[in-house]
């Protein structure tokens, strides 16, 4: 090919001419892509758009705090069972009927919550909702590495990665200010006029194309139902494990044997199906293997992070879901900042060097928030949250072009199938450790303030009875007043505890986020034109 013999630049990177070799995209081809990333972002969105909006769901269905959580998980569950299915359902209706088909379930999945009268009807249509909306996260990342020549792939992953990164952000805000000034119902029926727009996209921006059902009968029909079970029982067992108290529950305990054995059964179907669903033996590409375990990892800071700022500044700061909002959009200002010139960036600096300043960047941020104390607010976040957004960046773009040029274009939808898995799986366990983390800290440095305080001690006693001095003047009655001053103490332990809680969750975080800085040495930045090895991919 013309692209492989051209000389290479300096610094192993080819030259300006070679990058070019290829002709530009057509109107078309991005008419497909912003198809692509008007779906994935609508289901990226969805993952979190309920969040701020759970009370008033939850008093509208007739939900429990604990049964209402289910509105989440059910989403989040068959999104991931979907995702690494996407590739082989697109092979067998083919990328537009299968697209177009995804986007209508998707809409009407959006009106059955939005009209929902009970928790039933409204869990069963978010299981649709995530099911239809998984499909849509890696067929994204597909059409960009089918639909762009090679020099303008670095444009396309960079709109993809900011989807990623600012739909999990967008959704709480997005889902508060609805729910605050219009209806929580619409936090669905937005999806309405959106997916109008997709399927518009979607007619105009893909050929027609002729459905395989030789595909559906040909199946590895093992590996599918392995990893229905074994993702779909794992995501339930990591989202409730800790509310459930883990395997003091027997509830957790026949999940956690479903999912190893759904798991297992994709692991044999390995060994005995020619073309496994799940195809594991891109993990013998090393480049490849390297990019999905820190994929895994920035998955996981992506999601404990979004959750644990809007946590600290909900207990510690008292602020509402709109205000923790705005604070969490500020990581998302570097990404806009940064679209102009990233694509230009990830085709003239190595993969490698990028993913490690975003990895440093990332666990820096983490690490200036371990100095936060009760009297931290909103604005104490501002300087992580934009070094975090940077660093964000600088991890997910490179990761996504490395994902793809790891492997080759005809495996492209497995790979993206698998890296994208990899990224909201590595999120489920996040959770989930630093869920078991966050209770198990505090009860024990609960104890230990505790245990500092001495019902003896003058400084106590002088602080008790100023406090109920203080209320006795308010109430009058000094059996009360003395009790409300003993809770005030009991308050502000608990308040000291979570904030050294929080702390030790971000130091957690930075601390994993820096073991990913080894494997980034393993990535390879692929020359513009040049395809990746054969032997590598397979």
């Amino acid at each position: 090919m013309a692209e492989a013999a051209a000389p290479a630049a300096p610094g192993g990177m080819a030259s300006a001419g070679s990058a070019h070799t290829e002709p530009n995209a057509k109107a078309v081809d991005w008419i497909a892509v912003a198809a692509g990333a008007l779906g994935a972002l609508m289901a990226t969105l969805d993952i979190s758009i309920t969040n701020s909006a759970l009370p008033q769901i939850q008093g509208a269905v007739g939900a429990t705090g604990t049964e209402g959580t289910w509105i989440s998980t059910g989403y989040l569950m068959s999104e991931i069972v979907m995702i690494p299915l996407a590739a082989w359902l697109t092979r067998v209706f083919g990328l537009r009927n299968f697209l177009v088909g995804n986007a209508t379930l998707f809409t009407l999945f959006s009106v059955m919550c939005g009209l929902s009268g009970s928790l039933s009807t409204l869990i069963i249509a978010r299981i649709g909702q995530g099911f239809t909306g998984g499909a849509m996260i890696p067929t994204a990342q597909t059409i960009i590495r089918t639909r762009l020549p090679r020099h303008q792939l670095p444009v396309g992953m960079t709109v993809f990665g900011l989807i990623v990164i600012l739909g999990p952000l967008l959704g709480p805000v997005v889902g508060g200010w609805l729910t605050e000034n219009v209806s929580w119902h619409w936090c669905f029926f937005i999806n309405v006029p959106v997916c109008a727009a997709l399927l518009a996209l979607l007619l105009l921006g893909l050929p027609s194309d002729r459905t395989h059902f030789g595909e559906f009968l040909r199946a590895d029909w093992l590996g599918i139902i392995g990893l229905a079970v074994g993702l779909s029982t794992l995501t339930v067992v990591l989202e409730e494990g800790q509310r459930e108290r883990w395997f003091e529950s027997q509830l957790i305990i026949w999940l956690s044997l479903a999912s190893a054995l759904g798991l297992f059964l994709v692991a044999l179907s390995q060994r005995l199906s020619a073309k496994p669903i799940l195809r594991l033996s891109l993990m013998r590409n090393k480049s490849y293997a390297s990019v999905i375990f820190i994929v895994f990892i920035v998955g996981a800071g992506l999601y404990c992070v979004s959750y644990l700022v809007p946590q600290f500044l909900a207990l510690i700061a008292g602020y509402n879901a709109q205000q923790s909002g705005v604070i969490m959009l500020l990581s998302g200002l570097p990404a806009f900042a940064m679209m102009p010139i990233l694509p230009r960036l990830i085709t003239r600096v190595d993969f490698r060097v990028l993913v490690i300043i975003g990895l440093l960047f990332f666990a820096g941020s983490c690490l200036l928030d371990i100095e936060l104390t009760a009297q931290s607010v909103g604005h104490d976040f501002t300087l992580s949250q934009l070094l975090r957004g940077v660093g964000q960046m600088l991890c997910m773009m490179p990761l996504n072009q490395a994902s793809m040029a790891a492997v080759n274009r005809e495996d492209s939808g497995d790979a993206a199938g698998l890296y994208n898995m990899a990224r909201n799986l590595g999120g489920s366990v996040g959770l989930a450790v630093i869920g078991t983390f966050i209770d198990r800290r505090n009860a024990l440095h609960v104890d230990r303030l505790r245990e500092t305080l001495n019902a003896n001690s003058t400084t106590v006693q002088e602080r008790v009875a100023g406090s109920t001095a203080s209320h006795f003047a308010q109430v009058g009655d000094l059996a009360h007043a003395q009790l409300q001053a003993i809770k005030e103490i009991a308050l502000q332990i608990q308040q000291q505890a979570s904030v050294m809680t929080f702390s030790e969750t971000f130091y957690v975080l930075a601390v994993a986020l820096l073991v990913c800085v080894p494997l980034a040495l393993l990535l390879k930045t692929p020359r513009p034109g040049q395809a990746p090895a054969v032997s590598e991919a397979h």
